[in-house]
């Protein structure tokens, strides 16, 4: 492949497209507001989901946050599954590979909550988790919300502290 080859198809213009000033918004706007954009694909109201996720991303557990948004604890888990969020299942791997045998139809539903050994909340939790996935648009949308800093960052940051200036320093 010679250089004509290469360049084949590339045009020579006298002036560029004026294509304005480019805009970065990281802000994204209100949580609640990016996913009401998705309210058809959500378990509860965008406002509790926007209380679990956030204080999901605080530390809370499941049950805690559900009960901050006033939701039961299920909704709360199959809104964070449906947010890309992983570990919701309460399962252990093996026991999921029952699950989707019965899901397939390769076990009868007593014998494999029977093998399974959990009680009736969590085997409805995993066969949850197991038929739905997580929502690419509702992925998107959390985005950053429960992305904790790296703990790489928060060392750099303490060790540049005395370099940065505050709005304190302003006055």
């Amino acid at each position: 492949m010679g250089l004509s080859d290469i360049a084949e198809g590339i045009e020579v213009r006298d002036r560029q497209r004026d294509r304005g000033v480019p805009t970065v918004d990281a802000t994204r706007g209100d949580l609640t507001a990016r996913l009401d954009e998705h309210s058809t694909v959500l378990p509860c109201t965008p406002e509790a989901a926007a209380v679990v996720l956030e204080t999901y991303a605080a530390g809370t557990s499941v049950g805690d946050c559900a009960r901050e948004a006033g939701i039961a604890p299920m909704t709360a888990a199959k809104l964070l599954h449906r947010c890309g969020i992983g570990g919701v299942s309460p399962l252990a791997p093996t026991a999921r590979k029952i699950v989707r045998d019965w899901l397939n139809g390769d076990l009868p539903r007593s014998e494999a909550v029977d093998l399974v050994g959990a009680d009736e909340a969590d085997f409805a939790l995993a066969t949850y988790v197991e038929t739905h996935d997580a929502v690419p648009e509702l992925t998107d949308a959390v985005a950053g919300v429960l992305e904790p800093e790296s703990s790489a960052t928060v060392a750099k940051r303490d060790a540049l502290a005395e370099t940065m200036s505050s709005v304190d320093d302003l006055r």
